[in-house]
């Protein structure tokens, strides 16, 4: 077979109030490491857009680039309108107020509790009374599906599917209009991954957010991705929807769709009935037993208030 090149991706004009993020001609290195070569992307409003790709081809780096954690060689990147590099520091932070970013293994600080975790972006952005405060941790905790007794909590007290729903519960915190999340299923057991993805499908559908997702987990991409962009070779190889992209003729993606994870997770999705809310509150009630084993080790250990440090694994 011949070289196989990228699908051309074309840039609309500015002003399409569609387009939410909008990435052009992006370049990324790392010395002499070139990450991306030309990565144009588009993600529309209402979306959730899946990302895929292999082992260090900039999955996180791109993520990073869009809000402002990795500066770029070159290229443009617009967010709900706004081009990034050309903020100063106060529209910036405006800015950063309108996303909410769920890192991969949660990112939570180890030494506040639940509630304290929540009410940081809070305290960065706003001025607040407590009690206000208190008051909206106490809902985003509710809405994420965490019991009330989560608040008190150190991360450490909880299980691993516990502290990625508080994870997302501080990203939604300012009320978010886009949500960015970074292998938020990873490390779950496939109840709790499935009861994840039915619950940021919800989110969005209830909240209207826009949801950049990257992932590795095949099951999360059927399950609720609209469409799914796949990096590679230093650039966005192809934007499209799962049977758009088994059509397209690359060998990292004929195997990624059409290997033998990707036919399991193409038929579970033809096959399995969708989670009840039977399912979902039977998954949380789990999540909060393993959380409760989790607290029992922790006090029988060392303690739980953790070092002050981000856990964050991006």
């Amino acid at each position: 077979m011949g070289t196989v090149t990228a699908a051309p991706t074309e840039v609309p004009a500015k002003g399409d109030e569609d387009i939410v993020i909008r990435v052009a001609h992006l370049q990324n290195s790392f010395g002499d490491q070139v990450v991306h070569k030309d990565v144009n992307l588009e993600v529309r409003r209402g979306e959730i857009l899946g990302v895929v790709g292999g082992s260090g081809t900039g999955k996180s780096v791109l993520m990073r680039s869009i809000i402002g954690l990795q500066q770029s060689d070159s290229g443009t990147i617009t967010v709900l309108g706004e081009e990034v590099a050309t903020l100063d520091a106060e529209a910036a932070k405006d800015l950063r107020r309108r996303w909410g970013v769920l890192f991969q293994g949660g990112a939570l600080f180890s030494s506040l509790t639940v509630a304290e975790n929540i009410e940081a972006p809070m305290r960065e952005f706003f001025h607040l009374d407590q009690t206000l405060m208190d008051e909206i941790a106490s809902y985003k905790i509710a809405m994420v599906g965490l019991p009330e007794i989560a608040g008190p909590k150190f991360p450490s007290e909880l299980s691993g599917g516990m502290r990625k729903r508080a994870g997302l519960a501080r990203a939604l915190a300012l009320d978010p209009d886009l949500l960015f999340l970074d292998e938020p299923t990873a490390g779950l057991d496939p109840i709790g991954a499935a009861a994840f993805d039915e619950l940021i499908k919800g989110m969005r559908d209830t909240l209207g957010l826009t949801v950049f997702l990257i992932t590795h987990d095949l099951d999360t991409l059927y399950a609720i991705c609209d469409r799914v962009a796949v990096l590679g070779d230093g650039v966005m190889l192809k934007v499209g929807t799962i049977p758009e992209l088994m059509e397209f003729d690359h060998p990292w993606v004929r195997e990624y769709f059409s290997g033998p994870r990707g036919r399991a997770a193409a038929a579970t999705d033809a096959t399995t009935p969708k989670a009840t809310q039977a399912d979902r509150d039977a998954a949380r009630a789990l999540e909060a037993g393993e959380g409760a084993v989790g607290a029992e080790a922790t006090t029988a250990g060392t303690g739980a208030t953790g070092t002050g440090t981000a856990e964050d694994e991006d």
